[in-house]
């Protein structure tokens, strides 16, 4: 079983930076973020494979999110730049049972709680 904290959240400017972590316990391996904004659906921002080498992002977010880990910590981070207020949304932390690297919801059995990030114009 694998428990997910994120924490980073808040409110920030447009145009300015937010960088958001995720505290895993137990064993992971591929992990990516979601966010959902207010009366839409989850969606993929971003995803890692186990050994960091591989990812991949949203378009929507690419050049502007970066997402890394830290396997000896157990953690994963989202570095968020140049924010704009369609950023605004629940970010959540997701992990894998496996090596596949996913960019759909069911490809993650284990979740975080969320953490807002609100950006304002």
């Amino acid at each position: 079983q694998v428990q997910l904290v994120e924490s980073g959240g808040g409110l920030v400017q447009a145009g300015g930076s937010l960088r958001l972590s995720c505290a895993a316990s137990g064993r992971t391996f591929s992990m990516g973020w979601f966010r959902q904004a207010p009366g839409k659906e989850r969606e993929f921002v971003a995803a890692i494979s186990r050994s960091g080498v591989r990812s991949f992002y949203a378009d929507s977010v690419k050049g502007r999110f970066t997402i890394s880990r830290d396997n000896a910590k157990n953690t994963v981070s989202l570095e968020m730049n140049s924010l704009k207020p369609e950023d605004t949304a629940v970010y959540y932390c997701a992990a894998s049972g496996t090596i596949v690297v996913s960019t759909t919801i069911t490809g993650y059995p284990y979740w975080g709680q969320g953490t807002q990030v609100t950006v304002s114009s």
